[in-house]
């Protein structure tokens, strides 16, 4: 068993990135993790239903050769992508948890954003809309 955490500041509000996005109401300084979201591992089979469905934009490739397809429970799929964000994940295969870290400080009021491509300043080519092409 592991401790399920989330620094207790965490919100949801409109956000322009992508409708609702999380924010936090405290500064979170670099370095801490902001969040151990559970994880739920479906078969990739599964993901051609995704697909279809609205979870399309929120579940995650998962596994070390990309095998599954996970959802992120807690905050944890409404984090909004950025290029350029203030956060980072670490996907924890073996244990089904993903934890979100403070890349930088982040100020009170401000949008926690990671950036979906796996790498804090990667830029492949996203599998979702970008709304305000902010990305």
């Amino acid at each position: 068993m592991w401790p399920m955490q989330a620094v207790p500041s965490l919100f949801i509000a409109y956000s322009s990135l992508g409708g609702r996005g999380v924010f936090t109401a405290a500064p979170i300084a670099e370095g801490t993790l902001i969040e151990t979201c559970p994880v739920l591992v479906l078969p990739g089979a599964e993901k051609t239903f995704l697909d279809q469905s609205k979870l399309h934009d929120y579940y995650f490739i998962w596994g070390h050769d990309d095998e599954f397809c996970a959802l992120i429970l807690g905050f944890g799929s409404l984090y909004n992508h950025a290029f350029s964000p203030n956060a980072w994940y670490q996907a924890d295969y073996e244990n089904h948890i993903l934890d979100i870290y403070a890349l930088k400080p982040i100020a009170a009021g401000e949008e926690i954003t990671i950036n979906y491509s796996g790498e804090p300043d990667g830029r492949m080519e996203l599998w979702f809309e970008d709304l305000n092409g902010l990305a």
